[in-house]
């Protein structure tokens, strides 16, 4: 029985039709799989109780052992079916709905088209049926104006892009016409700022049949209940044609009023409440992306006795400095030098587990969707439209835009209000608020709250402090560092990007990005020197 038939049986129909999209361009297609996933969750659990040794999967009777697979599932023992992996080609989902829901929890792999590097085609959104007329009308003018502006922007930037470009790199000046390419990149990169969320991605997807379980229980939550049914649903279609055998133990999307906030989105906030939260925000910020709010006061203590417990020493013969150093310093710590992640499981580095870290922050949607993809820093992102106002646009600008002539800076400006206004005529009209903020650009800010233990900071750090980097998380990676070193100095001073690690370390070539490199000698500079347009 097809999944869609299933949900049909079990709910008088009563589903969400595939007409709640027009010219929806969503495409899943399951393309890797354990051979017998359903059986192996069974052959894993049985293994448990073996007195025989291992239990193949051809030593499963599904007949027989059934009664075994809802058991165990029903009392919570999940772990046997976290073996088996499914790898899904998605095509045509949202960037709304990858950030709301795809990427909002730590248990997936991704590989997906990057806006940064590539150009967005025109047609590329999802589109949403608002059952009205003049909503319809507006959005679709609203996707080829987005583009036009998109296309516009990459001109109008390139001189800007180009300028800061062969201020880095001055001896390819000369031979300007070979690096055009390359420009253009950057220059899209800014431009992608004023694309609507609604813009479309593709990927490979990969994650374990309980976390395709869960998706499909949570399926009608967060901001694109709507697209995210439709999506998760044809991933356990997928599942559900090559192993059948899942429907035994697949449960029902919840109610979305059955969640705690469920109350809470109904009531909405006023104008006047969202200004005084975004105030109370941003002041508390101080014109930082990310601040300090929250952290172990005894972190260089406790990190230097995790060291010496790991040797059995005592701090007579290991002080706190030295202990520190021997986890975090490269030069000693070789392992932190190594392109191939160690960290997670060598004997001194799991010793960062024990501090922790939490920052308040605020990125735009797409840099927040970048920063969400480091799994092992998560954070408590919003239910976004209860940060929005109808009447004030709310967005980031880069760097490279502001330093721009004021032509440049006009037009970013105009089609960012344009875009908003357009989301305000949409909630006007009643349409559903899922669907009005597709219109919103990717510049629109998230705030939310950050934690992290040092081991997974230390590897965001030498990711992110990167000038290659994406520029917000670029510049809260720098705040962020520099306020760890303002309260853990010994601790701080070990947060470096991947070539200030590599020199310590003395990994040659120094800068792992080969003809990517940023063109600045990162390593050579000091964190409070750290400056980049692009």
């Amino acid at each position: 029985m097809a999944l869609l038939d299933t949900i049909e049986s079990r709910t008088n129909g009563k589903h969400l039709s595939q007409s709640t999209f027009i010219n929806s361009p969503l495409k899943v297609k399951l393309i890797n799989a354990f051979a017998n996933p359903f059986k192996n969750a069974i052959a894993t659990a049985r293994t448990c109780y073996s007195s025989k040794g291992i239990i193949t999967d051809e030593g499963v009777s599904l007949e027989k052992h059934t009664a075994l697979a809802k058991s165990i599932y029903e009392a919570g023992h999940h772990t046997t079916l976290q073996h088996a992996h499914f790898q899904f080609a998605i095509e045509g989902v949202s960037r709304h709905s990858i950030w709301s829901f795809l990427h909002s929890h730590p248990f997936y792999n991704s590989e997906q088209v990057s806006q940064r590097y590539v150009e967005v085609k025109s047609g590329s959104f999802t589109t949403p049926n608002f059952e009205n007329s003049e909503a319809q009308s507006l959005y679709a003018s609203e996707m080829d104006r987005i583009m036009r502006d998109y296309h516009d922007l990459i001109g109008l930037l390139t001189p800007a892009v180009a300028d800061a470009y062969f201020d880095r790199f001055p001896h390819r000046r000369k031979k300007s016409e070979e690096y055009q390419k390359e420009i253009k990149k950057k220059a899209q990169e800014v431009a992608r700022y004023v694309l609507p969320v609604s813009t479309t991605a593709y990927l490979y997807h990969t994650i374990s049949g309980i976390s395709l379980l869960r998706y499909y229980r949570l399926a009608k939550m967060a901001d694109t209940p709507s697209e995210t049914f439709l999506l998760v649903r044809a991933m356990v279609d997928e599942l559900l044609r090559y192993d059948p055998n899942y429907a035994l133990i697949l449960e029902e999307p919840l109610d979305p009023e059955s969640y705690p906030e469920a109350e809470y989105i109904r009531t909405g906030n006023t104008d006047h409440d969202i200004a005084h939260f975004i105030k109370e925000f941003d002041d508390d910020l101080d014109g930082k992306y990310s601040k300090l709010v929250d952290y172990k006061a005894f972190a260089e203590r406790t990190l230097a006795s995790s060291v010496r417990e790991v040797l059995g020493k005592t701090e007579r013969e290991i002080d706190d400095e030295a202990a520190i150093a021997l986890v975090l310093d490269p030069s000693q710590n070789t392992i932190l030098g190594e392109t191939l992640v160690l960290t997670t499981q060598t004997k001194f580095s799991r010793a960062m587990h024990n501090v922790h870290y939490t920052f308040r922050k605020k990125l735009s949607h797409t840099a927040d969707s970048q920063d969400q993809r480091h799994r092992m820093t998560p954070g408590s992102r919003p239910i976004l439209h209860m940060q929005l106002r109808d009447a004030v646009p709310d967005y980031e600008t880069p760097m490279v835009v502001t330093t721009s002539p004021q032509e440049v800076q006009d037009r970013y400006r105009e089609s960012i209000e344009r875009s908003w206004k357009s989301y305000a005529i949409l909630r006007s009209l009643g349409v559903r608020q899922e669907f009005c903020e597709y219109i919103l650009p990717n510049a629109t800010n998230i705030r939310f709250t950050e934690s992290s233990d040092l081991l997974a900071l230390h590897h965001k750090h030498a990711m992110r402090l990167c000038y290659n980097a994406q520029e917000e998380i670029w510049r809260a990676s720098v705040d962020e560092a520099d306020q760890i070193r303002s309260i853990h100095p010994m601790i701080g001073k070990y947060l470096l990007p991947p070539c200030g690690l590599r020199d310590l370390a003395h990994v040659r070539p120094i800068c792992p990005e080969g003809n990517r490199y940023c063109g600045v000698k990162v390593w050579q500079i000091d964190l409070n020197e750290y400056e980049r347009v692009i």
